[in-house]
């Protein structure tokens, strides 16, 4: 049998099989042939990796993993026998991502020799496009993960192999504070960009994010610096692949101390800078001509970032920072704020809900400057929207704790929509601009120049809901506490059902099947999004036109919701569109919610979104709602899913008890019962919510007065409504 000089744990074999660790351990037992530890210790052996393929190809285990998990894979495992080629494959996955599916799949066929060869010529014609790329060496030992690589980028493109080496790199670089920016949040900064600047920067550029946002709305020249070599590199390969007609330019540098680009005038910045850093180059910096509006003072170094996107605007221009909301009243930066709002560079202050991005646990705000033009118009007032209301029906977006992680779910939707409106509108006539009450808000440059300049939304905002009519929020809230009711009676009547009984005095135990195993037998089909360029298209495509069809999302099943996600995000990928009966499952084990669901009326004709995997079973063969209910189970889905910050759920790894069909509909319709419970909870929670929120306008508001009978009945302890 084959040696080779990798060693695996018995975790990581399970990884390549596509089964779980018990299956692992039940091979150990029963089969005499399985390798021997080459190894380890006698409670955590380790097995040489060769050996345990030539064993598994022996017994007709093919991997379950998907081209991403296996890249993954071959990266740890090469990473373990010495190697390290991380830059070379980022530039690999350039040059890759623009062959053909045919001639990837011929690469992963040559010889070790030969396919390192290849994939050095590959690398090395891409590399005067990455920032201080090093000479590429390839060699036969390197040959696995090349494989791996050529082969994700053809099942699953450039982007996802690009994302898992990064992910890797910055685990070897032990770099800290390397967030990506969430798309839609990326995209509201792009658009609150008025017309289409040609010339974009964001001088703290990481994954590119931003960049790329802005580049599907038609920038042409896309320059970006980041601190951290990995995600230039990174930032530079993405946007080359997201966009190739522009001219992108990327540099590895700290933008404060050493600008890549002191020259450069966009037409546009957009950035995501680091908060809180104390050594940001405040003494060496001092007399910086960046600094038009004071100097920064040593714990403000996000005024620092504000004054650097204007420095680098054209007279006129506009810059859209995501910045946290200390940045808006802290006593320090009083004075370079005052001058900002003094100067009419502010224009825009957008408070948006706990979650939007990380740090998770604080509301941060988006900020919307522009460079004052010579003779231009005078501005007498800055605009303050606050979408932290801005949930599904209205109601209040708040961030849940789950498991010592914080997570949020968040209508996006509603957000962008809230805040784009206000500031159209404010764009188009500052003077005129009557607002909305409590959401947003023209403020005048003399009523923020007072002695502290607190620029915070959520204070400004709420001051105008006195301009609220009486009678209409007393007729809202009304129609409201009448959908609060209905909705109560109708969780009262799902909640007193009863179709469960006790198993007895043991739990009842089953046999189980891996999805692996029942898609081979032919009882389901697993699909999938494919990635652009991805070889063949899935089963059920798109039928041609993807714009007209919504997008369900991981977030829809998370919150219960119909699909809401946006199809141009999907761009050039073959997505697969929703049957009824379809089982939907979240491909990310993270936040609250159920993680499945069956597909109903309203999911049908939708498209699958990249990070929901669908679950298609024979109706003759299996029950989707009993399919959908343990596939979704607490302790399946920890089972099946991979990673230490991100748990990534491998579909083939799911397990489901073979049972009959008439056995399995009574499951299914129990658990399509616990899916009822679960909307009609979320609809009364809903709904009390907003009762409750606008009770408390109104009272703290003074257009709603308490009765006297309110007042008795606190008295006598009497709670009834």
């Amino acid at each position: 049998m084959p040696q080779s000089s990798v060693q695996v744990t018995a975790a990581e074999i399970s990884r390549i099989a596509g089964v779980t660790r018990a299956t692992v351990s039940n091979w150990r037992r029963r089969h005499g042939d399985f390798p021997v530890p080459s190894g380890g210790t006698e409670s955590s052996p380790l097995y040489d990796l060769e050996s345990v393929r030539a064993w598994l190809t022996s017994r007709g285990h093919a991997t379950a993993a998907n081209p991403s998990e296996e890249l993954r894979t071959a990266l740890r495992l090469h990473a373990q026998s010495g190697g390290g080629t991380s830059e070379g494959l980022l530039l690999l996955v350039l040059t890759a991502a623009g062959r053909s599916p045919k001639e990837l799949t011929t690469a992963t066929k040559l010889p070790d020799a030969d396919l390192a060869v290849r994939a050095q010529q590959d690398a090395a014609s891409a590399a005067d496009a990455v920032p201080a790329a090093e000479t590429v060496r390839f060699a036969a030992g390197d040959a696995a993960v090349l494989r791996s690589l050529y082969a994700c980028v053809r099942d699953e493109g450039g982007q996802a192999a690009l994302s898992v080496l990064a992910e890797r790199e910055l685990e070897d670089s032990a770099a800290s504070g390397a967030y990506r920016t969430p798309a839609p949040l990326a995209d509201l900064l792009a658009r609150l960009i008025p017309g289409s600047p040609a010339r974009v920067l964001d001088p703290a550029c990481g994954s590119g994010t931003l960049l790329a946002a802005a580049a599907r709305r038609g920038a042409r020249e896309l320059y970006g610096q980041d601190t951290l070599p990995v995600q230039a590199r990174r930032s530079a390969v993405s946007l080359m692949l997201t966009a190739p007609a522009a001219v992108v330019t990327v540099r590895a540098a700290d933008s404060l101390r050493a600008d890549a680009f002191p020259d450069l005038l966009a037409d546009a910045v957009l950035c995501n800078p680091p908060y809180g850093v104390r050594d940001w180059g405040h003494d060496e910096l001092a007399y910086d001509p960046r600094w038009a509006y004071g100097v920064p003072p040593r714990a403000e170094s996000e005024l620092a970032w504000v004054q650097h996107a204007l420095a680098h605007l054209t007279p006129g221009g506009y810059a859209a920072l995501l910045l946290p909301p200390a940045t808006a009243g802290r006593a320090s930066g009083r004075r370079v704020r005052a001058e900002l709002v003094r100067s009419g560079a502010l224009r825009a202050v957008i408070a948006l809900p706990v979650g939007a991005s990380v740090p998770l646990h604080v509301g941060l705000q988006v900020w919307v400057l522009q460079r004052p033009e010579p003779g231009g118009p005078e501005r007498t007032s800055v605009l303050f929207v606050d979408t932290a209301e801005s949930g599904q029906d209205g109601t209040a977006v708040t961030a849940r704790m789950k498991g010592g992680s914080r997570s949020a779910s968040l209508d996006w939707e509603a957000i962008i929509t809230r805040a784009l409106d206000a500031w159209r509108a404010f764009t188009e006539s500052p003077d005129t601009f009557e607002g909305v009450p409590g959401a947003a808000r023209a403020v005048g440059v003399v009523d923020l120049l007072d002695d502290v300049v607190d620029l915070t939304p959520a204070r400004l905002v709420r001051a105008s809901r006195a301009d609220i009519d009486p009678t209409e929020l007393s007729a809202e809230v009304d129609a409201t506490r009448r959908n609060l009711v209905k909705a109560a009676k109708s969780l009262a009547r799902t909640a007193g059902h009863e179709g469960w009984s006790a198993a007895g005095a043991t739990a009842r135990e089953w046999r189980t099947a891996t999805a692996s195993d029942l898609a081979r037998g032919g009882a389901l089909t697993l699909l999938r999004t494919q990635p652009e360029g991805a070889r063949g298209r899935a089963e059920g495509g798109s039928g041609g036109h993807p714009d007209a069809r919504p997008v369900l999302t991981g977030s829809d099943i998370a919150r219960g919701s119909a699909p809401t996600g946006d199809p141009t995000e999907l761009r050039g990928d073959t997505a697969p569109v929703i049957a009824v009966g379809d089982v939907l499952v979240r491909a990310v084990a993270s936040g609250d919610g159920p993680m499945a669901r069956a597909a109903g009326k309203e999911d049908a004709g939708a498209l699958l979104g990249p990070h929901v995997h669908l679950f298609r079973p024979d109706p003759a063969r299996l029950d989707a709602w009993f399919l959908a209910g343990f596939l979704g189970a607490e302790e399946n889905i920890a089972g099946a899913s991979t990673g230490s910050t991100v748990l990534t759920v491998s579909p083939g790894r799911l397990r489901v008890p073979l049972l009959p069909l008439e056995e399995q509909r009574r499951y299914g319709e129990a658990f399509r019962h616990v899916h009822e419970l679960r909307a009609e909870a979320r609809r009364a929670t809903r709904q009390a919510e907003e009762t409750a929120r606008l009770l408390t306008v109104g009272l703290t508001g003074g257009q709603l007065l308490p009765t006297r009978d309110a007042a008795s009945g606190a008295q006598r302890g009497d709670v009834s409504p």
